[in-house]
């Protein structure tokens, strides 16, 4: 039921574009695996074996420390309406932080976002499918508009403020990479 793939196909590509949620994991060699969801219009294929995706300020940092340790990362994609299907994206990634050269080019790819705090660049070197069968079937609504209104609240220099304070470091005490203002 599974199939594997060296690149990102034409037809899983579309499967991305339509989905609006997906998942990202990662892990540092010690420590804990971390699993988020992610949404917004926040993902981008830039080619059969690129994948950038931009994240947002949140309540911690976690895939950033855990790159700079070990650059493994999944992306998941799950079909929760329609036919069953099941996607995973499998590579190496970098995080890349405002003062990086190509910070503006990636953040253009995305529409404004307050609070964007990285762009992480993922080259797939497997992409694998599998049924879906367990999947549930869910009625997408609509995307949350709480990220960029808590942003907007707190002004460039809140959001600074608030990451200096709780993203530079992981759970695990391991260095994100945020760069200081």
């Amino acid at each position: 039921m599974s199939r594997q793939y060296d690149a990102i196909t034409d037809e899983l590509r579309t499967f991305i574009e339509a989905q609006p949620m997906y998942f990202v994991a990662t892990a540092a060699r010690e420590g804990r695996v971390n699993v988020s969801p992610k949404g917004l219009d926040s993902l981008r294929v830039l080619g059969p074996n690129r994948v950038v995706w931009l994240n947002g300020t949140g309540s911690g940092n976690e895939t950033a420390a855990h790159l700079l340790d070990t650059p493994r990362m999944t992306l998941m994609f799950c079909a929760f309406a329609g036919k069953p299907l099941i996607l995973r994206l499998y590579g190496t990634a970098r995080a890349v932080h405002a003062g990086d050269a190509d910070w503006p080019e990636l953040l253009g790819l995305f529409p404004p976002l307050e609070g964007a705090r990285n762009v992480f660049d993922l080259e797939v070197d497997l992409a694998m499918t599998s049924c879906g069968f367990g999947v549930p079937l869910l009625d997408y609504v609509d995307q949350r508009p709480l990220m960029e209104s808590w942003a907007r609240k707190r002004g460039p220099d809140g959001v600074s403020d608030y990451q200096q304070r709780k993203n530079r470091v992981s759970l695990d005490g391991l260095p994100t990479g945020l760069p200081t203002p």
